[in-house]
């Protein structure tokens, strides 16, 4: 990117003196023998010293004394000065040399203001085009140094030495401010070079245009709108998932997102030497808005698993249902979740594993009790169980009748009665023990769910801050109006 410099002209001061035959005769006594490839001094091993300066958004200084133009005033009628043009004069060919101008001189050629002493005076106005190396890493909070380096294209420093006008630099005075960027300072500096090409040192007069980019435009229009639309992300984790809006705010806010990314890419220019900051910003907050898409996806699927399809794995119910909460500081209807009741939970867990370990062989097959399913008869009941056998269930002893005269009458019918009485009682005692421990985990499955919303909302607001804080203390400054 190449920023344009532009010059204006300067209404040179005419001086009071009498015109006439005498301003004639001065032209025709000064430039009947002048040749405008003469150097002009007195003595051909001194250098010729030009004093350059700068106008911003003016014009260009360059003052020489010419030997060979000086006259006395009282001979010519009191003709002090001459506008003289340039090609019929000796001028410094003295160029911009990083040019990016199709010409490579941008200056209009106007009349040399010659004064009776030699003094020479040559303000061409013009519109300088200069290459300048653009720093993005700080985008929108850049600051740019931009050279223009002058100097002779053939004197070297022995024969036309360059002198700053002004030790400050150029002149800012008359600098008309620009909506885009605020102009710091256009110091210069002499400099004497010895080029490869030749042995003489040759002297340029360098003024860097130190500039810095208003940020008020893009504070409002791009970063105020990048933190509202990360603030709307997180708060997709406070919506209900059963509401079904979850993950498509999520998905709308990421292309909200990638379009504003798109609209910074078009102002900066395409170079890999760094990257802008407001990029680093805007996909930090991408990835952040991404991954809460990702999350969202997790919290929904834990939200709608059911105890048909899905188990809830230990470390799940460890993490999500009892360290997590209490870290949140999350409350649970009916549980109580803290320090205390946790450790109480994993000793238990601890005791009736060591207890379900203990049971014989038998018992862990068949998942009973020792001590209930395998009561002993009560005595003198030999005889009033010899129909049974060995393996019958400890139920039938409670419909035993006490005397042998009742076996042969209501023993077959009483027993089959009360024994499909006693399996359907355990079928829907079964059916209704399976159905709270799905409503269980199914509650558990979604409390999980909504531990995983409120953890991403913490982090994740906490990341959106970081960054954001982040981003405008790196900044070299925040806003420049």
């Amino acid at each position: 990117m190449a920023p344009m410099l532009a010059a204006l002209a300067l209404l040179a001061l005419i001086s009071v003196s009498e015109q006439g035959p005498h301003e004639k005769r001065l032209l025709n006594s000064l430039l009947n023998s002048y040749n405008t490839l003469e150097r002009p001094v007195a003595n051909e091993s001194e250098p010729l010293e030009v004093k350059f300066g700068l106008t911003l958004q003016q014009i260009i200084d360059v003052e020489w004394n010419d030997y060979n133009l000086r006259w006395n005033d009282s001979d010519y009628g009191g003709v002090k000065d001459l506008r003289i043009t340039p090609n019929k004069l000796w001028k410094p060919d003295v160029l911009m040399y990083n040019s990016a101008d199709e010409g490579f001189d941008g200056t209009y050629q106007t009349n040399v203001v010659v004064r009776n002493n030699g003094s020479c005076l040559y303000v061409p106005p013009g519109i300088f085009k200069s290459t300048c190396k653009i720093d993005i890493t700080w985008f929108p909070f850049d600051d740019q140094h931009c050279d223009m380096k002058f100097g002779s294209w053939t004197y070297d420093g022995n024969q036309l030495d360059l002198v700053l006008k002004d030790e400050a630099g150029g002149d800012l005075s008359d600098f008309i401010t620009n909506g885009e960027w605020y102009l710091i300072g256009m110091p210069g500096k002499k400099n004497t070079i010895t080029y490869a090409c030749c042995p003489e040192p040759y002297v340029d007069v360098t003024f860097t245009i130190m500039i810095r980019r208003r940020t008020l435009y893009y504070f409002f229009n791009l970063i105020v709108p990048c933190v509202l639309i990360s603030s709307m992300a997180l708060l997709g984790f406070t919506l209900p998932p059963d509401s079904g809006e979850k993950l498509t705010l999520g998905v709308t806010i990421l292309l909200s997102l990638t379009v504003f990314l798109n609209l910074v890419a078009e102002t900066l220019p395409q170079v890999s030497d760094a990257i802008p900051l407001l990029g680093t910003y805007f996909n930090c907050i991408m990835f952040m808005v991404a991954s809460s898409v990702v999350l969202t996806v997790v919290v929904l699927n834990y939200h709608h698993r059911t105890a048909d399809i899905h188990e809830m794995p230990q470390w799940i119910k460890t993490v999500f249902l009892q360290w997590l909460p209490w870290i949140l500081r999350m409350s649970r209807p009916g549980k109580k979740i803290t320090r205390k009741t946790i450790m109480m939970s994993n000793r238990m867990r601890e005791l009736e594993l060591k207890e379900r370990s203990s049971k014989s062989l038998l018992a862990n097959v068949l998942d009973i009790d020792d001590d209930f399913r395998h009561v002993p008869p009560p005595p003198n009941s030999t005889a009033s169980t010899g129909n049974l056998g060995p393996g019958t269930d400890f139920r039938r002893s409670f419909v035993r009748p006490s005397t042998m005269e009742d076996v042969g009458g209501g023993l077959g019918s009483h027993h089959r009665e009360l024994h499909l009485i006693l399996r359907e009682l355990q079928f829907i005692t079964a059916r209704m023990k399976k159905a709270d421990e799905e409503a269980e985990l199914i509650s558990d499955w979604k409390f999980a769910a909504m531990v995983v919303d409120r953890f991403c909302l913490f982090v994740f607001t906490l990341f959106t801050i970081i960054a954001t804080v982040a981003v405008l203390l790196s900044a070299p400054h925040i806003i420049v109006q």
